[in-house]
């Protein structure tokens, strides 16, 4: 077996180090930009309660689910996921009662993203927007030949207490 020289191992060392540290980048994708929007929000109005929560990004992917509540009835519910596709992010909803959509990103930062897809009926735009401890959602699009837009402003709410 031949032995490795000093100068050639230091060179080794050096090119393993940079790739553990170039590898866990891009191990965390377009998808950990939206790490933001991880965690349990709530939105309460005198007849409803939205709750609305996203799992930490993995894998490429962010898991969410939301559910509105008129007392005790569960009254709409919707399965979300955010997935990492080529150079951009795929919002796939699944609303109770309506069929699956998928909307592609527009932009994503550490403070905003924007989801559509025109071909959808409505929404055509999925907005999410982090305002200090707050998440605002927003849907619009065209609805009856008019452009529309419906706003949901969610607090940080606690895990926790998530059926209460």
């Amino acid at each position: 077996m031949r032995s490795v020289t000093l100068p050639l191992l230091s060179r080794l060392l050096a090119v393993g180090a940079l790739v553990s540290l170039v590898e866990p980048a891009q191990a965390q994708g377009r998808a950990a930009k939206l790490a933001w929007m991880s965690g349990c929000w709530e939105r309460r109005t005198p007849t409803m309660t939205v709750r609305e929560q996203w799992m930490i990004p993995g894998g490429g992917m962010l898991l969410g689910a939301s559910r509105t509540m008129r007392g005790d009835k569960v009254v709409e519910f919707e399965m979300l996921r955010i997935v990492e596709a080529g150079d951009t992010l795929v919002y796939h909803a699944t609303p109770s009662g309506q069929e699956a959509a998928q909307f592609r990103a527009l932009t994503a930062s550490d403070t905003l993203v924007v989801f559509e897809n025109l071909a959808h009926d409505f929404p055509q735009r999925i907005i999410y927007r982090r305002q200090a401890d707050s998440l605002k959602a927003r849907i619009e699009g065209v609805r009856d030949g008019k452009v529309r837009g419906i706003d949901y402003p969610y607090a940080r709410a606690s895990c926790e207490r998530a059926g209460k």
